[in-house]
């Protein structure tokens, strides 16, 4: 399940032959109206060699011609579709047009089903920020340039973000609305002892280590909180030998509101 352009939540892919799918028709029906393969492969988003490749394939595998080419001529040259090539094409497009049917017909009875249709949507969402975490909106202090936003996750954690006046009226943030709080693991900031200072930064997330996916330059760490939600950190290779960073160390999570990005659905 993924949302399209459209926002639909349900997609499939719809193949025949296991092998035969929409980019190969839309090179079949370009080549119809335009009797020419390299006009064709333009429509179709192919190289004239690559589009050669998908009608030979299919050729192949039909065990019977697909195309027709004329040389000159009275009527001029040109590559023209055979038969078999047209009842395929035919066939693909009613399928096309049951398959769209079918889909809508589901996304209906998903609506019928608002805790999961609502959980669908959240996860949709497709963005660089490596943390997602949904909620409620908790509270919200708006002044005449900024907002403060205060977003409730369902384990009872908070996390907090900073924004324009002018950015929470535009998301008609209000209390007890559906939010998404996002924030990119560069932004976090893993402390595992404070030796008796305490931070400015607004989020302070206490957890403990679950997880280091070690690269080349920099690691992943992941900080499991209270509740079982986990917010991921990108640490530099050195900081986690420094830190001695380790699955199972109590460790804070730290971030600015400022590095708090707030989604919301209209």
């Amino acid at each position: 399940m993924k949302p399209t352009s459209d926002g639909a939540l349900l997609t499939a892919e719809l193949k025949i032959a296991g092998r035969l799918d929409a980019r190969f028709f839309t090179l079949l029906k370009a080549l119809q109206d335009t009797g020419s393969i390299n006009r064709a492969a333009r429509t179709a988003g192919l190289s004239y060699k690559g589009a050669w490749l998908l009608l030979e394939q299919a050729c192949n595998l039909a065990n019977e011609p697909l195309l027709r080419t004329a040389t000159g001529g009275a009527g001029g040259g040109g590559t023209r579709l055979t038969e078999a090539a047209l009842a395929l094409l035919a066939a693909w497009q009613d399928l096309q047009a049951e398959h769209r049917d079918f889909i809508r017909a589901q996304e209906a009875r998903l609506a019928q089903l608002p805790a999961l249709h609502g959980l669908i949507r959240r996860m949709s969402m497709k963005t660089t920020a490596r943390n997602q975490f949904a909620g409620t909106v908790g509270a919200v202090e708006a002044g005449p340039v900024s907002a403060q936003v205060t977003i409730t996750l369902a384990s009872g954690v908070e996390i907090t973000a900073t924004m324009t006046s002018a950015a929470a009226q535009r998301l008609g943030l209000a209390r007890g609305q559906e939010a998404l709080a996002l924030i990119k693991a560069s932004a976090v900031v893993l402390v595992t002892d404070f030796a008796g200072w305490q931070l400015s930064a607004r989020n302070q997330l206490q957890g403990t280590l679950s997880r280091i996916e070690r690269g080349a330059v920099s690691s992943l760490v992941v900080l499991t909180l209270p509740g079982g939600a986990a917010i991921t950190a990108s640490v530099t290779n050195e900081g986690v030998e420094a830190l001695g960073l380790k699955v199972g160390v109590p460790a804070t999570a730290v971030f600015k509101a400022s590095a708090v990005m707030v989604a919301t659905q209209p």
